[in-house]
């Protein structure tokens, strides 16, 4: 028996958005619900426009949005919505004289929250969750760009949003930071929506239950990462030598090619990976990222 589907906690439907002639969403249509989604897309791909809306900082020029049953094309709707939403963006903006708990302490006041005890416990809390415990009195111009992301995180999770939004989040993270951030995002995942935009495939591999791909501002995937690694089925082989004509190659640990595209009579077949349907999918939306021979691994951060 099929288990049902989780219901929809967050619908977009059409949403179409222009920056003068540039066309940053084109009739994007997906819908969310609890579980935590990826959402991968090449640079310019409309990934942060797209998490900019549905965190309600900007209108799209068309198309409809619900989250959490509110419409943010109304104030009551947008007001209801910011209540239960934690917002990472891209490029969070600190006052850098600020301590790590001053900084957290104020998005906790402008998230309504008066009872300075109440609230000054709520901002331990985050704080000791994203790991920052004992620099809760440094000045954020103080700490590297990896702790100046935590303190953004736990800005986001102040008042446990329903709703969650994280904009390339483990961005300047180093590898064990990253391993303890998937941790987080698998327990937030629990009883709460997270939409999770990264250019890291293994993040989408090892957190998400399910994934959308993004690409010239228009939807190309929407599944579970599964799904996403089937679409490279048959078009992933082994070689001992780099193919002519391969989508992608790239040398493996043991010496031999690992390839995507079309693959030759009697070729060795590979599983397919995440990464394999993503660069498929990239190169069938005609994005030039799709052919540049690389592997799509983010540059990690240290302290």
């Amino acid at each position: 028996m099929t288990a049902a589907a989780p219901p929809t906690t967050v619908s977009v439907t059409g949403l179409t958005m222009r920056y003068r002639r540039r066309v940053a969403l084109d009739g994007v249509t997906f819908a969310l619900a609890d579980g935590v989604t990826g959402l991968l897309g090449p640079n310019g791909a409309g990934k942060s426009t797209l998490l900019r809306v549905l965190a309600t900082a900007a209108q799209p020029d068309r198309g409809g949005l619900t989250a959490l049953g509110a419409d943010p094309g109304t104030p009551g709707g947008r007001l209801a919505i910011r209540r239960q939403l934690g917002y990472l963006p891209q490029n969070p903006g600190f006052h850098p004289n600020f301590s790590t708990f001053a900084f957290v302490d104020y998005v906790a006041i402008l998230k309504e929250m008066t009872d300075r005890r109440a609230r000054h416990a709520e901002v331990r809390r985050v704080i000791d969750l994203v790991g920052l415990a004992d620099r809760r009195g440094s000045r954020i111009k103080s700490l590297s760009g990896g702790m100046r992301q935590r303190v953004a995180l736990a800005a986001a999770l102040v008042g446990d949003p329903r709703l969650l939004l994280l904009d390339e989040p483990t961005v300047g993270l180093d590898p064990e930071q990253r391993l303890r951030f998937r941790e987080l995002v698998g327990e937030l995942g629990v009883g709460r929506t997270v939409l999770l935009s990264t250019h890291l495939t293994e993040d989408v591999t090892t957190v998400c239950q399910r994934v959308v791909v993004l690409a010239g501002g228009t939807v190309r995937f929407a599944g579970t990462p599964a799904d996403l690694a089937a679409v490279a089925s048959g078009r992933v082989w082994s070689s001992t030598e780099r193919p002519a004509g391969a989508l992608a190659s790239w040398r493996t640990a043991d010496g031999d090619f690992r390839n995507v595209g079309s693959p030759p009579p009697g070729s060795r077949p590979l599983a397919p990976t995440v990464e394999d349907g993503y660069l498929l999918l990239l190169d069938a939306a005609g994005h030039p990222n799709a052919n540049d021979g690389t592997t799509h691994a983010g540059a990690g951060w240290s302290q």
